[in-house]
């Protein structure tokens, strides 16, 4: 806890710290008291080379081999020590108080939840990471989540940062995402202390359900899927009629801003930011560019908010990228403004709201609409109807019928019998597209 003003806050997620990390600059440059790492603090597993052919087949519908697989606890602490010793992480850590919490890949592999037997040794890689006391309540118990107050009385920020990974249940499962012990840790601290706001920091999104229509071509880890437990979490914050409550998050490798309006009597936010070094433009050939954002806008959504100072004209932003929260307490009324921000510090998306605005009614707020009748930031995208959901799968294999057709076409004009051509540049093309994040 600390009793001076913080009206500045950075967050992010996703830096590898085996490459280059200009961004430190930019954030640096926002001037932040508090940093907050939201998970892929590093990447600790290894990740084998994409192979579709051969002998060792790491991707596709026939692959034989794992993807990923942990590294040595060894290798993990040089690592850590790597991304430690980076001069511009170094120098923010001098000048600004960095808290966290961790996602798969410091976790120790890609897409484990509670099945994964090195979490302890992980969890205790982490926290020494972030300079977590030997005392700390943190080492002794099940997962790294934690919260911490900020502010004197009046202008108090709460951070819950919340622990995705140490007790999740399987993908598709429905089970749970936090675990018996954590759901009662964090209605605890829901139901503690009131505070003008309160900072939720989750590893994966909340709120957006783009997997909803984004599948069958790939799937994002989010609390979308997982439904109960993110009915149990918007009851929770509904019941504990607290005021001021937005989320942040990462994993995804682009920066976007979502909203609900039907959760708890006031707009719910969750700011993703993602990421410092690893992004979905980055990833691809930049010839590609242009298609992964022609998707992106395509892609159907519900939660995603757009408006029209988005630098990007789907609202999402796939080069690296930083959170930022400005708290004007001298306002009337006191005002929150939370941005994505791009590797000069300059906005990609942002949201600015009066704190009066996000008043808790104790109540889940659900209008009533006619049936077929879809509302944006309130009906999910997966309650989308079947049609609309498949968009953009149903464009992606068109696009790529269309490829081969024509690739087709300049063999025959050539007088080639190019038939491996036809199966072989589709195929590359679309795991090019779909391998984006991990």
């Amino acid at each position: 806890s600390s009793s001076a003003v913080v009206s500045r806050i950075a967050f992010g997620s996703c830096a590898n710290q085996s490459a280059p990390q200009p961004i430190w600059n930019a954030i640096i440059h926002f001037d932040p008291q508090v940093f907050i790492w939201l998970g892929d603090n590093i990447y600790g597993d290894i990740r084998r080379p994409s192979k579709l052919f051969g002998k060792e087949r790491t991707i596709g519908p026939w692959k034989n081999i794992p993807r990923f697989i942990p590294a040595s606890e060894q290798e993990m602490r040089f690592r850590y020590q790597m991304a430690k010793d980076n001069p511009g992480y170094s120098l923010l850590r001098n000048k600004t108080q960095v808290i966290g919490t961790w996602d798969d890949h410091d976790y120790g592999l890609n897409d484990a939840g509670k099945e994964f037997a090195g979490k302890n040794v992980t969890q205790r890689l982490m926290l020494d990471f972030l300079g977590e006391p030997q005392d700390s309540p943190r080492r002794k118990q099940a997962g790294v989540y934690s919260s911490y107050m900020f502010g004197p009385k009046g202008k108090q920020i709460k951070v819950i940062l919340l622990d995705t990974r140490y007790h999740r249940d399987p993908l598709r499962s429905d089970g749970t995402i936090l675990g018996a012990s954590q759901w009662t840790w964090f209605e605890e601290q829901l139901n503690g202390p009131k505070s003008e706001i309160t900072v939720i920091g989750s590893s994966i999104q909340v709120i957006s359900n783009i997997s909803a229509t984004t599948g069958p071509l790939f799937y994002l880890e989010s609390w979308g899927r997982f439904p109960k437990e993110r009915d149990r979490l918007f009851k929770m914050i509904a019941d504990s009629k607290r005021d001021g409550v937005f989320f942040i998050s990462g994993d995804v490798h682009f920066g976007e801003i979502s909203r609900f309006d039907c959760a708890t009597g006031y707009s719910l936010y969750d700011i993703t930011s993602s990421g410092l070094t690893q992004a979905v433009e980055k990833a691809i050939p930049r010839s590609l560019v242009f298609l992964v954002r022609l998707g992106a806008w395509l892609t159907p959504t519900t939660m995603r908010l757009i408006e029209p100072k988005c630098r990007c004209k789907s609202c999402t932003y796939g080069q690296p990228n930083f959170g930022a929260i400005e708290i004007d307490w001298g306002a009337s009324p006191v005002t929150l403004k939370v941005e994505v921000r791009d590797l000069n510090s300059s906005p990609v998306a942002s949201v600015y709201v009066p704190l009066s605005e996000l008043r808790n009614k104790g109540t889940i707020h659900k209008s009533p609409m006619k049936a077929g009748e879809y509302r944006r930031y309130c009906t999910l995208e997966s309650n989308l109807p079947w049609i609309t959901r498949i968009r953009i799968t149903f464009l992606f294999y068109f696009g790529l019928a269309g490829t081969s057709f024509f690739a087709c076409l300049e063999c025959y004009d050539l007088g080639q019998d190019c038939t491996i051509l036809h199966v072989v540049y589709p195929l590359s093309l679309s795991f090019s597209l779909l391998n984006l994040t991990g």
